[in-house]
């Protein structure tokens, strides 16, 4: 019996389906981001279209085309971006967000196509959409990372539903096409980036996360119980909007549908490859990312390796606060400031909302916020009634950072020391480089047993020799010490503890 007829579009519909193809014609080839706003409209228009599936997907699959385009035009432009985002970048991606969003739900839809008896009944069409689907809600997560914003709502429980559909349809490790990834490793990938901690990282270095797991030949396994043996176990609700949690800070509940991964083998080879390239062999012979030939991208394994493998509980309790402090953001301006206290030095004015022994959580409040970066150096000093006598500026490292719109920025500070020393450096081994400016922390037993030097990221080694500290105060004081630590590493700025060099 010959198949029927297929219907033909509903009069209403020919309009809106010629126009999305006049303007597939007219973006073909374009390789920039500024059809945004043209590719938001044709996916309305492809909404109110009553067409048969099959066309539908063909012409989401043209559209999804532009869009990879698009995305993959602007992330580039959030790599350098200052905090909060200001309004005209965040209505930019507001509609980036937005045309993902249509993706994404409209992919979704297709998966109606099972249940159609004309549509197509192989595996491969709900397979492809669940694939897209998923790469949209990653490209979503990726933009939230990058502006320092928290994830949309209900995007993490539509990766778990592309999961559940995948392995109800039997399809989680199907191969993907064009050599692309499966769906668990697509999903898995998300996951891996998501337990790193991205708020703590600089877009520089998320890219290099994500670039680093994407090219990583080990692959993570779901298990419906813990892996026994392993240090670093996570665990993921599929009906909760949260990407996964670390096993030893919180326990799942007893009536959840649970899945477990452990990435201990990605934490062990992370610390492999940075022990070869402090050997001194390059990135591209390990088949890595440029980025990793550089300072902050080996102190971004190291990083990596302890947040999948050695995931730690928190070590101090918070104690909620609501006081005012003074900020000074920047390497540069801080030294100044502690060099010359009376500098004409931009200050910007934060509530501390909570604090604990090694660190604050801060609200922006007034000021300047355009040297604000993920790892700088900064230094806090209590306004009003907590004002200190003699007043001291603390000494902090930015290790995270939340802005949810163009007038809100929160931070949250890693205390290294309760005052600071402006000095410069030089190295004898290379007198040709000339001073550095630098900055020395005082003990602070039991946290820190020996003085450390804070520098510029790149400018000194772990166990480098001998290093002349010039302190200017009501005389020049001159000390020699070698650096025997590296105890802190950021994309900007690294600590070297440091002890009294007696080889002179």
């Amino acid at each position: 019996m010959s198949p029927p007829p297929s219907r033909p579009p509903l009069p209403a519909t020919e309009p809106n389906i010629k126009s999305i193809l006049e303007w597939l014609a007219l973006a073909h080839g374009r390789v920039g981001a500024e059809d945004a706003d043209q590719l938001y409209r044709q996916l309305l228009l492809l909404r109110q279209a009553a067409i048969p599936s099959p066309q539908r997907i063909k012409l989401l699959d043209l559209l999804y085309g532009h869009a990879e385009r698009i995305v993959n035009a602007e992330l580039p432009k959030l790599h350098q971006v200052s905090l909060p985002v200001s309004r005209k970048l965040r209505q930019r991606v507001k509609l980036m967000l937005e045309l993902l969003a249509i993706l994404t739900q409209d992919y979704f839809n297709t998966l109606a196509v099972l249940f159609d008896p004309e549509g197509s009944q192989t595996l491969r069409t709900p397979h492809i959409s669940l694939l897209r689907a998923m790469h949209a809600i990653a490209w979503q997560i990726r933009i939230y990372h990058l502006i320092a914003a928290p994830t949309g709502i209900g995007l993490w429980q539509q990766l778990h539903a592309a999961l559940r559909n995948a392995r109800r349809l039997g399809l989680d490790n199907f191969p993907g096409p064009h050599g692309e990834t499966s769906i668990q490793r697509a999903y898995t990938n998300i996951l891996l980036a998501a337990i790193a901690q991205p708020a703590s990282f600089s877009s520089a270095e998320l890219e290099f996360i994500s670039d680093y797991i994407d090219l990583s030949p080990l692959s993570l396994e779901l298990l419906d119980a813990p892996p026994p043996g392993s240090t670093g176990i996570f665990w993921i609700d599929l009906d909760k909007d949260f990407p996964a949690h670390a096993l030893i800070r919180r326990l799942p509940g007893a009536d959840s549908q649970i899945l477990y991964f452990s990435p201990d083998a990605m934490a062990e080879k992370a610390i492999l490859h940075h022990s070869e390239l402090a050997r001194g062999i390059p990135a591209s012979a390990l088949g890595l990312p440029p980025f990793a030939d550089t300072h902050a991208g080996q102190g971004v394994l190291q990083r990596l390796a302890t947040l999948w493998g050695q995931p730690a509980k928190r070590k101090f309790p918070r104690r909620r606060q609501s006081y005012r402090a003074s900020l000074c953001l920047g390497f540069d301006k801080l030294w100044q400031l502690i060099k010359t206290p009376e500098a004409d030095v931009d200050i910007s004015e934060w509530m501390v909302t909570n604090e604990s022994p090694d660190g604050y959580a801060l609200m922006h409040m007034s000021g300047t916020t355009e040297d604000l970066r993920i790892g700088d150096i900064v230094a806090l000093q209590p306004l009003g009634e907590r004002a200190e006598a003699p007043a001291e500026w603390h000494i902090c490292i930015i290790r995270w950072a939340i802005s949810e719109n163009p007038e809100h920025v929160e931070l949250g500070l890693q205390l290294l020391a309760t005052n600071a020393i402006a000095a410069e450096i030089t190295q004898p081994s290379d007198f040709t480089a000339g001073s550095v400016a630098a900055l020395i922390l005082p003990q602070i037993p039991p946290l820190r047993l020996a003085e450390s030097l804070v520098v510029p990221i790149g400018i000194l080694k772990e166990n480098t020799g001998r290093i002349v500290v010039l302190v200017e105060k009501d005389n020049l004081e001159i000390r020699e010490v070698h650096a025997t630590s590296l105890d802190e590493q950021t994309s900007l700025i690294e600590v070297f503890s440091v002890q009294p060099d007696d080889s002179a």
